[in-house]
C-alpha cells in the first residue's frame, strides 16, 4: 500500500483523473511509458505501444496484468489499472516460430523497484547477480513452482473426482460444465471443449513407454498423461511442460508424443505458452511433451524446478530431506507420498529464482554447521515418478534461531536458490511427544477445520492411496455443495472409521498444510 501511495505521489498531474501513464515491459527487456485513459480498450493500448515500436503489433502479442491475460475488447477500467501500473507484453509463440528473447531476471526485478522510485537508476539496481538482487530489492522470491518471467494463463479450474482403477492407479475424472477452457486443479492439464463432457485421465510413466533408443534422443519436458474422452468434443488440450520460455529457447525442438499400440508418433504443438504446450484438434492416447536432445547443447534447456524440504518427525534432533526436481506435479506427488510413509512433514519453501539445467550439479550450502549426507551436491535430472528421487539428508544437531540455505551452480559458482529455515518451521522432538494424538486433535479443532481446511482434492488423493477411504466415500465427500460441508463430512467419515483413520488424516494435514496445524497447536 505504501508503495502504491508513493507511485501515486510521483505521478504528474493530468488534465483528467482518468488520464495517466502506465509502463509496459516486453520480453526483450525494453520498457515503454504509454499514456492511457481508463476507457481505453486493451486493443487501443496495444496500438499506442505499436506506435512506439512497430515490431510490437496488436496481432503478435498479448498484454498481461497480475498474471491475467487481457482481452482486446475490454477496457483498462475493467482490469482496475492504476497510474504507473506495470503490464507485460507477451509475444504469441507458435511452433516453429521465433524464440522468445532472453530477458535478465535482474533487470526485471530492478524495474519493479524503479516503478516505485523512478528517480533511481535502473543500472544501479541491476549491477549485481540475480541472487544479490533479491536482497537489494527486498523482494520475496517467486512462489513455489512458478517463475518471475513466465506468466501463465488464468483459467477456470475444475476439481476432478479421484478414483482408482483395477491396477490401483490414481484416476481423475473431470466433469466440464459446458463450452470453454478449463484447467484441472490438481494436474494442471487443461482442455478447451465444445460442450459439456466428462474426461478421464491419469499419469503414465515415460520410462515405461520411451524405448532406450528414444531416450537417447528425447527427454521428457512434462508429465505423460493417459486421456480418455468422447471423440470430437475437445477443441484443444494444454499439456503441462517445465521449460522456461522466457529464456532463449529453440521452440522447434519441442514435440508432443502419442503412444498408440506401443508405437510413438510425434506431432508439433500448435503453439507453446508458459507452462503448457497447446495441441488443437487432438486425438487421444498417451500424450506428453518432449524436447529433442542435441549433443552440442545438452544442458541448454532452462527448466522450471522445485525445491522440496521435508522434516522426518520420528528422527533424532532435526533431520531434513531436500529434493531438487523439475516442476512436474506427478513427480512432486510421488515424493510427497513417499515422505508421508516416512512420517515426514513438508516445509514449504520457494523455488529457485533462476532456471536450472539437466545434467548440471548444484551444491547445497548453509550458514551454520550442519551435516549433509551423502554429499552436498545434487545432480539435476528427470527421474520417473515410479523411481526413487534423489535427495540429500541434512542433519542439524542444534537448531539455531535461523539457518540460511543456498544452492550454487557448480559450473560458475552462482547462487540459484536461497531460503531460511527458522525454528518455527521445525517440530522439535520434545514438542512432538506432547502433541495431541490425531483423533484428539481432529476432535478438538473440528469446527475450525471445517472452515479452514484446504487442498481437499489432494487430501482425498492421499487418503485413497492409503486405502483409508474408497471411491464411494470419496464421491460422497465431493458431492457436498460447500467446502465447509465437504470438510465436515470428511472429518465425520474419519471419526467413524476409528483412531487409525483419524491419525492418517492428521498426518496428511501436517504434510499438506503444516502452518494451519502449527497455528491450531498454538491455540491449544
Amino acid at each position: 500500500m505504501a508503495e502504491r501511495e508513493t507511485m501515486a505521489e510521483q505521478q504528474p498531474a493530468a488534465d483528467s483523473p482518468d488520464k495517466f501513464s502506465i509502463f509496459i515491459k516486453t520480453w526483450s527487456g525494453k520498457t515503454f511509458a504509454v499514456p492511457v485513459s481508463l476507457d481505453d480498450s486493451v486493443g487501443e493500448v496495444k496500438a499506442k505501444l505499436s506506435a512506439q515500436d512497430s515490431s510490437l503489433t496488436r496481432e503478435s502479442g498479448t498484454l498481461v496484468y497480475h498474471s491475467r491475460q487481457m482481452e482486446d475488447n475490454l477496457t483498462l477500467r475493467h482490469y482496475e489499472i492504476t497510474p504507473m501500473s506495470l503490464l507485460y507484453y507477451r509475444p504469441i509463440l507458435r511452433a516453429g516460430g521465433e524464440p522468445v528473447k532472453h530477458q535478465s531476471l535482474v533487470t526485471d526485478l530492478a524495474l519493479r523497484k524503479l516503478v516505485a522510485d523512478p528517480h533511481k537508476s535502473l543500472t544501479d539496481e541491476a549491477s549485481g547477480s540475480g541472487e544479490e538482487s533479491y536482497h537489494q530489492l527486498d523482494l520475496d522470491p517467486p512462489p513455489q513452482g512458478k517463475c518471475w518471467r513466465c506468466v501463465g494463463e488464468v483459467l477456470p479450474e475444475v476439481t476432478p473426482e479421484i478414483t482408482q482403477d483395477s491396477k490401483c492407479r490414481t484416476v481423475y475424472r473431470a466433469h466440464l460444465p459446458g463450452a470453454g477452457i478449463f484447467q484441472c486443479s490438481i494436474t494442471g492439464l487443461s482442455f478447451e471443449v465444445k460442450s459439456a463432457v466428462t474426461i478421464t485421465y491419469r499419469y503414465a510413466t515415460w520410462t515405461r513407454h520411451l524405448s532406450e533408443a528414444d531416450q537417447e534422443t528425447w527427454s521428457p519436458a512434462g508429465p505423460l498423461f493417459h486421456i480418455e474422452v468422447q471423440p470430437g468434443v475437445v477443441r484443444s488440450v494444454r499439456l503441462p511442460h517445465f521449460i522456461c520460455l522466457a529464456e532463449d529457447v529453440n521452440t522447434r525442438l519441442f514435440s508432443i508424443a502419442h503412444f498408440k499400440s506401443g508405437t510413438m508418433i510425434l506431432e508439433r504443438p500448435t503453439r507453446l505458452i508458459a507452462f503448457s504446450a497447446v495441441l488443437e484438434n487432438p486425438s487421444f492416447s498417451l500424450l506428453g511433451v518432449l524436447w529433442r536432445k542435441l549433443r552440442s547443447t545438452l544442458n541448454s534447456f532452462p527448466m522450471h524446478s522445485s525445491v522440496l524440504i521435508f522434516q522426518q518427525l520420528s528422527a533424532a534432533n532435526t533431520t531434513l530431506h531436500l529434493y531438487l526436481i523439475p516442476d512436474d506435479k506427478s513427480v512432486k506427488q510421488a515424493v510427497e507420498k513417499q515422505e508421508m510413509n516416512w512420517n515426514s512433514k513438508l516445509i514449504p519453501k520457494p523455488s529457485p529464482f533462476s532456471p536450472l539445467f539437466f545434467g548440471c550439479i548444484y551444491q547445497v550450502t548453509s550458514t551454520n554447521a550442519v551435516v549433509i549426507m551423502p554429499e552436498a551436491c545434487l545432480p539435476f535430472c528427470y527421474k520417473s515418478p515410479r523411481e526413487e528421487q534423489l535427495f540429500v539428508e541434512i542433519y542439524i544437531r542444534k537448531m539455531a534461531e535461523e539457518i540460511r540455505f543456498s544452492m550454487i551452480d557448480t559450473r560458475n559458482d552462482t547462487v540459484v536458490w536461497r531460503a531460511s529455515l527458522r525454528s518455527g518451521d521445525i517440530n522439535f522432538p520434545a514438542c512432538v511427544s506432547k502433541t495431541l494424538s490425531g483423533a484428539a486433535f481432529l476432535k478438538k479443532h473440528k469446527t475450525t477445520l471445517c472452515v479452514r481446511m484446504r487442498q481437499l482434492p489432494s487430501i482425498l488423493l492421499h487418503l485413497r492411496d492409503a486405502n483409508v477411504i474408497n471411491s464411494d466415500e470419496e464421491e460422497e465427500v465431493q458431492s457436498q455443495v460447500t467446502s465447509q460441508r465437504r470438510n465436515k463430512i470428511l472429518l465425520e467419515l474419519a471419526e467413524k472409521k476409528g483412531l487409525e483413520a483419524q491419525e492418517q488424516l492428521y498426518q496428511i494435514l501436517k504434510m499438506k498444510d503444516p502452518y494451519l496445524i502449527a497455528d491450531l497447536d498454538k491455540s491449544s
